[in-house]
């Protein structure tokens, strides 16, 4: 039996409730810190969406990240402002983050973009519970 696919937000705290909200409603385990955690932390999540500040390099935090003990090959996104350019996000997808995308999209798209991602690895493979607890007919 696999385990209930988890989604780590890092950044700024609080100001993603919503989207939170409607990840954990559509059957995530969701947790928010404000600092990168250990690899402990990092390992007990299939997906790690970075809220990233403008001053923040893209290409550094996306290798750094890849490259702590444990990480492998999970999802790595970043939510990005409108002030990054495509020559970043792309620096940024090439130095290591799976996907840039925009720091207003839905929380739907967040979660079809990483069920896409972890469908190729089976190693992380999880188990979305059915919204207020209830099982989907066959």
């Amino acid at each position: 039996m696999s385990l209930q696919c988890g989604i780590l937000f890092i950044g700024r705290c609080g100001c993603d409730r919503e989207r939170i909200a409607a990840l954990r409603s559509l059957g995530f385990r969701v947790e928010e810190t404000a600092e990168v955690p250990s690899p402990e932390e990092l390992a007990r999540h299939h997906a790690v969406v970075i809220r990233v500040l403008p001053n923040n390099s893209l290409p550094m935090l996306g290798a750094r990240l890849r490259g702590r003990p444990r990480f492998g090959r999970r999802a790595l996104i970043a939510l990005v402002g409108s002030t990054v350019t495509d020559r970043q996000k792309r620096e940024a997808m090439m130095s290591g983050f799976d996907l840039t995308m925009p720091d207003s999209c839905s929380a739907r798209d967040l979660a079809a973009h990483i069920l896409r991602l972890l469908r190729g690895y089976p190693e992380y493979r999880c188990l979305l519970r059915a919204p207020k607890g209830r099982r989907k007919a066959a």
